[in-house]
């Protein structure tokens, strides 16, 4: 039965996180990078906070913290501050189509800076894997112009990479995190947003033009890409056995994501997105290959 429930959970998940592209990219028509981070982050610590209150967790909020402050503001200033300030802006410069794509090498970004800063051993796989994903990531940014080098937006594409190394970064800390996932992404979000509105106000951001449908995407955005998603990930792990049956129905998402776009918003799909997407999943499932403790910072990443 719990087998069951898991992958429910885990397939809820997945679906969710598929809409997230369309998601920002509608939302990004009438939002700022840093409006959208902003009001996301507000619309994700309420749920969190609604849900850590159900679960009797808040009381924890200030323990701990006041365990470890300079680690948590660490934490929060990476995650979601500076990670989804990048990526909305990469979404910003580049079709969603590629964002999402590049965004999704985060792995193998992951188990290059896990060797660094972990220790962990590079397998002759893991190179392969590298070498299959990067050049998927090389045949999305020029868009069948390789041997050219020609880059649609040379700045969005160095913005979706650098939100790769923002995640590994966060993950690789995590890793010394003892603390409940929940409270620890909720503080994430409590240290954020009063920086993200300083910052509205230090740009003078303007709000008077957002029509309804701006303000129901970017709470979708903070409720399913931010917020409650997580927490159906994070059970489909606790109730799982298996952990990398579950953590496979990652591979699914960026190809229903690509659907979504195609149909939702009328996104045109380039056979590059789909070519390079391919070899980045063929890299993250040679990567996946007799996984050891890698396999458990991955299988706890989200998807987009």
């Amino acid at each position: 039965m719990n087998e069951r429930r898991a992958f429910g959970f885990g397939i809820a998940a997945v679906l969710l996180w598929s809409t997230v592209a369309t998601a920002f990219k509608i939302t990004l028509e009438q939002f700022t990078p840093i409006q959208m981070l902003t009001i996301a982050s507000i619309v994700s610590a309420c749920a969190l906070s609604i849900i850590c209150g159900a679960q009797k967790k808040l009381p924890l909020l200030l323990s701990t913290f006041s365990a470890n402050p300079l680690y948590y503001i660490t934490l929060g200033l990476i995650n979601p501050l500076a990670y989804y300030l990048i990526l909305f802006k990469a979404y910003d410069l580049l079709p969603a189509a590629q964002a999402q794509a590049i965004n999704y090498s985060w792995a193998i970004t992951l188990t290059l800076m896990a060797a660094i800063f972990l220790g962990q051993s590079i397998r002759k796989q893991d190179w392969v894997a590298c070498g299959f994903s990067y050049f998927g990531v090389l045949v999305i940014a020029t868009q069948d112009n390789l041997l050219g080098l020609h880059f649609q937006s040379p700045l969005g594409v160095v913005l979706a990479l650098i939100s790769t190394l923002l995640w590994a970064t966060y993950w690789i800390l995590n890793t010394k995190n003892k603390a409940d996932p929940m409270i620890s992404l909720l503080l994430g979000f409590l240290i954020a947003i009063p920086i993200a509105i300083g910052i509205c106000f230090y740009e003078n951001a303007q709000w008077s033009h957002i029509t309804i449908k701006g303000w129901l995407a970017v709470s979708y955005a903070g409720l399913f890409e931010m917020g409650i998603t997580y927490v159906l990930w994070l059970t489909a792990l606790r109730l799982t056995s298996n952990t990398s049956r579950i953590s496979n129905l990652i591979f699914a998402s960026p190809f229903i994501s690509l659907i979504l776009l195609a149909t939702i918003i009328g996104e045109k799909i380039h056979p590059s997105t789909l070519i390079g997407l391919v070899f980045i999943v063929i890299g993250l499932v040679i990567q996946q290959i007799k996984f050891g403790q890698r396999r458990t910072l991955n299988s706890c990443r989200k998807v987009k």
